[in-house]
C-alpha cells in the first residue's frame, strides 16, 4: 500500500498529472509494491523555497509504505527522472523521502 505525494512550485496541468501517475505506477514494482494499491497525490503551485529562494522549479516527493520496501536507490533514480522530465525540475532541486509503517488503515480496518 504505497502512497506517493509530489509537491512542487511548478504548475501541473492534468496531462502532466496523468503522465506522472502512470509513470509512478510503472516504477512502483522497483520497491516491491504494486500499482493496484498505489495512491498518488500531485500538488502544483506550492509556495516552496530551496536555499532560501523560489526562482527555480523545486519538488519534494514523499513515499509512504505499509511494511517494508526495498531498492530505494533505484526508486529515487526513477522518481528523479520522472520529476525532471515531466516537470522540468533539475535533479539537484528534488528531495525524495521514504517512510515505512507497521500500521496502515484501509476499508475501515487496520492491517
Amino acid at each position: 500500500m504505497p502512497y506517493i505525494q509530489t509537491r512542487t512550485n511548478v504548475e501541473v496541468d492534468s496531462e502532466r498529472k496523468e503522465n506522472i501517475k502512470r509513470r509512478l505506477g510503472e516504477a512502483i514494482p522497483v520497491i516491491g509494491k504494486t500499482e493496484s494499491w498505489l495512491m498518488t497525490e500531485i500538488v502544483g503551485n506550492c509556495d516552496m523555497y530551496f536555499k532560501g529562494e523560489n526562482k527555480e522549479p523545486i519538488a519534494y516527493v514523499d513515499v509512504k509504505l505499509y511494511g517494508k520496501g526495498s531498492n530505494y536507490d533505484e526508486m529515487t533514480k526513477k522518481i528523479t527522472e520522472i520529476t525532471n522530465s515531466e516537470l522540468g525540475v533539475n535533479p539537484d532541486h528534488i528531495y525524495v523521502s521514504y517512510q515505512e509503517f507497521d500500521n496502515w488503515g484501509w476499508n475501515g480496518n487496520n492491517f
